[in-house]
Order: structure tokens, then sequence, then C-alpha cells
């Protein structure tokens, strides 16, 4: 049996080491962020073919809002990146990141939105792996 004072004596349990969490100040990887902007670019470019010139200014706002959630799906499931390095390089929190990413998933319901975000992901992971269309002859 343990006394109190052998309790109080014995050394505490040291708490458990995890690795750090990415936050704001953990500096996102180079490549990363030039693929993230280069998806939100072709995002945006693509969504603006589709809306054509009937765009008002406040549709205009929505799609691009729109077009930031998308891209930061795609960069999510085609980068593998987690929420909080997607967020930095969108300038966002990592919650709105999540929000966004559940966004997406349940528009993906409609098949023309599921054809226009499963073509964004081809394109994306091509971007993203050049080597593999590389042709070799």
């Amino acid at each position: 049996m343990s006394s109190p004072i052998a309790a109080a004596l014995a050394p505490p349990l040291a708490p458990p080491v995890y690795p750090p969490e990415p936050d704001a100040t953990t500096p996102i990887n180079p490549l990363h962020l030039s693929h993230c902007a280069a998806i939100w670019q072709m995002t945006e470019e693509m969504l603006a073919l589709t809306a054509g010139d009937r765009a008002a200014r406040r549709d205009r706002r929505r799609l691009a809002c729109h077009a930031r959630q998308i891209a930061m799906y795609v960069c999510h499931v085609v980068l593998r990146l987690s929420l909080s390095e997607i967020g930095r390089a969108f300038g966002r929190d990592r919650t709105t990141v999540g929000h966004a990413c559940h966004v997406v998933e349940d528009r993906r319901d409609d098949p023309a939105f599921e054809a226009f975000v499963s073509a964004l992901e081809r394109v994306a992971r091509r971007l993203v792996e050049p080597q593999a269309g590389v042709f070799h002859g």
C-alpha cells in the first residue's frame, strides 16, 4: 500500500507528449501554397465559364465564395492537407474550411455539381502529379 506521504514524495507523472498541432504561426509548405493558389484560380475560372456574363454584383460575390469553398474542398481531397493547413493557405480558420468541405460534400448529390467537382479533382490531380501525365515513347 502506498501512504499519503509516499504519494506526495513520488515524482509527478509527466504529461503525454503529442506532436504539435499546426497553428496560424506554423509556416505552410511553399509547394502546397502554390498548389492551393493554382486550384483556387482554376476553380474561379471554371465557375466563371459556367456562370457567363449574367452574374450581377451580388451573384459575383456569391460566386467567389462558392469558388473558395470548392477550392478548399478540392485541396483537402486532392492534396490531403489538414484543415488548418488549408485555412492558412486561404487566409481562413480551420473551422471555416471544415464548413466549406461539408457544404461541398452536401451539394455533390446534384449530378451537374458532382460532374463539375469531379472534373476539378481530375485536373488538380494532374496539376500536382505532373509525372503522371508524362508520355514515354
